[in-house]
């Protein structure tokens, strides 16, 4: 899954050391937990060898999991999981939404009434222990024995748009409509959370003929929209975030030294 990841290609990878890429198979069970672990694993290794890492990313769960930790208890149960599905095919996954808002109102407001799997995960840990995943997530998340510096790089809503509209035609462009067929072709099920991704089950749902490219293409953009909105969102309430407002790519270089600047104070502050 390299074209709807936007994995960095082999030439960056070359240009600076990348770490988990290329680390599981888009049928293997990843979450946030397992990413946390094996992220954990990388910064100890690149502070043991004297060098700094750089975490790069927009999932806000990957990052609140890598540094805040996440709840350790193997809560799952494949039936139940079944159950909740089918629930939502018979009554709506709306009525599924309203029921965390009841039960967890504390998780139902940090996720969107669309974000399917993790009301199912949300209601699964409940039905499961009787207590909402936002309690036990309080009690069994260890924290990294590190102390991050957060940086945000803040677009104008515009110039956002702007740039996912190119970044989906890019993709096009780049064949992630062969990359869809080919999974597809190697036999990995529409059903896997891997594909039922955006940009994934957009073009699934074109080669099967539910929809024209052109409309795929168009729900790519929307959803990223959304998506890219649904970001902003869990960042803002992060209060460790310093952001930066950026209006061309011409400012990276700009930003990245001041960034650099708040570094070295941070660390003066510790040696001293």
């Amino acid at each position: 899954m390299d074209i709807g990841t936007a994995k960095p290609d082999k030439d960056e990878q070359e240009a600076v050391t990348h770490h988990c890429i290329d680390i599981c198979s888009p049928n293997e069970y990843f979450s946030a937990g397992e990413y946390a672990k094996i992220a954990r694993k990388c910064i100890d290794h690149i502070f043991a060898e004297q060098s700094f890492p750089m975490v790069v990313g927009g999932s806000g769960l990957y990052i609140q999991a890598l540094v805040d930790g996440v709840f350790q208890g193997n809560y799952r149960d494949p039936e139940i999981r079944k159950e909740i599905r089918e629930y939502a095919k018979n009554d709506g996954w709306i009525q599924l939404y309203q029921e965390l808002m009841r039960i967890d109102p504390e998780t139902a407001s940090q996720i969107h009434e669309n974000d399917h799997k993790r009301i199912v995960r949300s209601l699964e840990v409940y039905r499961l222990t009787g207590k909402p995943i936002s309690h036990i997530q309080k009690m069994k998340t260890i924290p990294a024995d590190f102390n991050p510096i957060f940086a945000g790089i803040q677009w104008p809503r515009d110039i956002l748009y702007q740039r996912i509209e190119s970044r989906v035609n890019k993709m096009i462009d780049l064949g992630l409509i062969s990359e869809v067929q080919k999974l597809l072709e190697l036999g990995y099920s529409k059903s896997l959370n891997s594909l039922d991704s955006v940009g994934y089950k957009e073009i699934i749902a074109y080669l099967e003929g539910k929809c024209s490219l052109e409309e795929a293409i168009g729900l790519i953009k929307q959803n990223t929209r959304r998506f890219a909105k649904r970001q902003m969102t869990w960042f803002r309430r992060d209060k460790r975030i310093r952001w930066f407002s950026i209006q061309h790519e011409r400012q990276f270089s700009t930003i990245t030294d001041r960034i650099v600047r708040i570094w070295r104070l941070s660390m003066d502050a510790i040696v001293d």
